[in-house]
């Protein structure tokens, strides 16, 4: 492609023909301040922030979609340019409601950033925000007089996700499409539209204060169990590299909130495994009599997805409950009968990296233990941050804590789990393991890793060519469920995931403004799966314990009973 010069305050650079301005600058080094920008996905002008001069032009020039041409001198400060700048921030913040210091975002909403960056005060002008109403049970929160109409949230789900929740209004505001209340959308909950937004305009219920309550209730015994994915982002916000934030430290930090157990989902996440490995062998030594592909059923967003727009499908789910849900299972059973407590003192929280997990928990098919829900409750990683601020806990002087015994350890393919491919490589593993009686090399698999959003992989098991796929990202999804509906692949396992590079990019992380850490959380993961003493879910001691003193064997009725579900309560309207 052809290079042509530009010069942006004063300094030349060559660049592709094509290019915006935004690019262009940044290739100079020069960031031009954006709000509704969002690379390939929202590219409107719409918010002005943005705007530059342009030598010769009548007007000013939005720098995140006005292509460069050769010759072109650009002023990005110029006294137009910073003007209109101020004019535009200031128009948002009169519509915004101000009440920075008990935002969620306060510290972490570009508005907030771009007022004091400009100069502006936020309360010095009379306010006029928009109010609509909203349910506050829904794990979905939305505040539309926080809302600047940049328009993230409506490309994100429509162009990532193919869900379509978001729309403008008649009357130019963003609500819920069709004006049906979300809780009778197809939202699956995935939350991308949360850690695209701005501000605080979108948020996730919180759940903060019935926990603190609970831990101290001096009547309730707390126990948390903490999702693969957290580990690799807990510490983000406090700066800590994702080496030194290790998950015995996270331990002692979960110690220091009150909670009197703590768990590392990674067990659970490993006996999913042995579960779900073991209904897909079963499957394959049926196969006449089955129907392909198996899909799998950790991530509640996809769950959700598939009932509302391919419900036809739902019957190849797995029928594995996700981690989270297991291990609730477990905590109000097996492991209340191995330390002799009443499940009913048990206030069972997960941490999560995910929104949709506070739906999950919440479903009436959900209790099978028997002492009410299984997860009482689950929080966001950004929730469980706020938590440890508000105890003025400081991660970096934090010894490092091994989780508690019985349900505490975890293996490098439980670790994966919060990695697009890594449900189905742990899976893979064990599953060779299954069908050969002998451990393959655990990094036998990495055909299935990456971050591309659809991938296909075939190999060898014992004779049977087996074809599976990976897809991470809904749109992603779409484009596979479409082709299969066509008949134009075909495939024995399926691995999805709702949000694009699986959890470690999932809705209930911490935000990053225009950074998309899903790749970075990733490979972290795949690094400690490297590291760990331990790779395969069926050589977790504590697991295999657990099958000899309780569940007895994958797939026996105790199992199925406390670990397994039909998805029959995951009621969707249809697309």
């Amino acid at each position: 492609m052809a290079m042509i010069n530009v010069t942006i305050d004063g300094i030349q650079v060559a660049v592709e023909e094509g290019t915006t301005i935004l690019a262009a600058a940044k290739a100079a080094g020069i960031e031009i301040p954006t709000l509704c920008y969002l690379k390939d996905v929202n590219e409107i002008g719409a918010c002005r922030v943005c705007v530059v001069e342009v030598e010769g032009a009548t007007q000013l020039s939005a720098a995140c979609n006005t292509v460069v041409t050769d010759g072109m001198v650009v002023k990005t400060n110029s006294p137009k340019a910073v003007a209109a700048r101020r004019a535009n921030v200031q128009l948002l913040v009169a519509a915004h409601d101000v009440q920075c210091t008990t935002c969620v975002r306060s510290g972490n909403c570009q508005l907030q950033k771009l007022a004091n960056d400009l100069g502006l005060p936020m309360e010095e002008y009379e306010k006029c925000p928009v109010e609509q109403a909203w349910p506050s049970d829904s794990p979905l929160i939305r505040d539309a007089s926080r809302c600047v109409k940049c328009g993230r949230c409506v490309s994100v789900c429509e162009k990532i996700q193919h869900v379509g929740v978001w729309e403008y209004s008649d009357s130019h505001l963003i609500d819920v499409a069709g004006g049906v209340s979300i809780k009778d959308s197809l939202c699956t909950l995935c939350g991308q539209c949360i850690t695209h937004c701005p501000t605080g305009a979108l948020t996730e219920r919180d759940d903060t204060a019935r926990v603190r309550r609970a831990i101290n209730d001096p009547e309730t015994i707390t126990v948390v169990q903490v999702a693969p994915a957290v580990r690799t982002a807990w510490a983000e916000e406090a700066g800590i590299p994702r080496e030194e934030a290790t998950p015995e430290r996270m331990a002692a930090a979960l110690r220091r909130l009150g909670f009197d157990y703590v768990f590392d989902t990674d067990w659970s996440a490993d006996l999913t495994i042995m579960e779900e490995g073991s209904e897909f062998v079963e499957r394959l030594k049926n196969a006449e009599n089955e129907t392909f592909p198996m899909f799998t059923s950790c991530c509640p967003g996809w769950v959700r997805f598939i009932k509302g727009h391919w419900p036809q499908y739902t019957n190849q789910l797995s029928t594995a409950k996700s981690p989270q849900q297991m291990f609730g299972a477990m905590v109000k059973s097996y492991f209340a009968k191995r330390i002799d407590v009443d499940p009913n003192k048990i206030f069972s929280l997960s941490i999560m990296p995910c929104l949709a997990k506070k739906h999950e928990c919440a479903l009436e098919n959900m209790n099978d233990a028997g002492a009410g829900q299984d997860v009482d409750m689950s929080l966001t990683v950004r929730e469980f941050v706020r938590m440890m601020r508000a105890a003025n806990i400081d991660i970096a002087s934090l010894p490092e804590e091994k989780f508690d015994d019985i349900m505490g350890i975890g293996t490098g393919a439980g670790i994966i789990f919060g990695a697009t491919g890594g449900v189905m490589e742990a899976a893979l593993r064990s599953a060779y393991f299954l069908v050969t009686g002998e451990n393959c090399d655990p990094d036998a698999f990495q055909e299935v890793r990456g971050q591309e959003g659809w991938r296909e992989y075939t190999f060898n098991l014992a004779g049977t060519d087996l074809k599976i796929a990976v897809a991470s990202g809904l749109e992603n999804t779409n484009k596979l469920m479409t082709a299969l509906d066509k008949g134009e692949v075909s495939y024995h396992f399926v691995e999805i995931m709702a949000c694009p590079g699986g959890c470690a990019g999932g809705g209930g992380q911490p935000i990053h403004f225009n950074q998309e850490l899903a790749a970075e959380r990733g490979s972290h993961l795949y690094f400690l799966d490297k590291n760990a003493d331990l790779r395969f879910s069926h050589e977790n001691p504590e697991v295999v314990a657990c099958y000899e003193q309780y569940l007895e064997a994958p797939l026996s009725h105790t199992a199925h009973h406390l670990l397994h579900s039909d998805h029959a309560d995951w009621s969707m309207p249809h697309a």
